[in-house]
C-alpha cells in the first residue's frame, strides 16, 4: 500500500505536467470515490464476517463473469476485423 502513494504522486505531477488530466471528471470522480467509500464501510460494518464474504464472493463471481464475456466479444471482434 505505501508503494502506491508515491507512485500515484509521480504518476499525478507527469499527467498534470502533459495536461493529460481533466479537472471536472476528476473531482466528479474523488466526490463519487469519497461517498461509495463511506456508504460501503457503514454497509461493511453492518454486516456480519459471513455474510461480507458471501457478498464479496457473489461480487467477484459476477466480475468474472462480465469480465471473461467482454473477452470474449474482444476476441471475436479481432477475430473479424483480422479475416478482413
Amino acid at each position: 500500500m505505501f508503494f502506491f502513494i508515491p507512485t500515484s504522486i509521480i504518476a499525478i505531477i507527469v499527467n498534470w505536467k502533459n495536461k493529460n488530466i481533466d479537472i471536472r471528471a476528476t473531482i466528479v470522480v474523488i466526490l463519487f470515490g469519497i461517498c461509495g467509500a463511506i456508504i460501503g464501510t457503514k454497509i461493511a460494518n453492518n454486516l456480519n464476517v459471513l455474510e461480507l464474504k458471501k457478498y464479496f464472493g457473489f461480487f467477484l463471481l459476477v466480475m468474472s463473469i462480465i469480465e471473461i464475456y467482454n473477452l470474449k466479444k474482444e476476441y471475436r471482434n479481432y477475430k473479424n476485423t483480422d479475416n478482413k
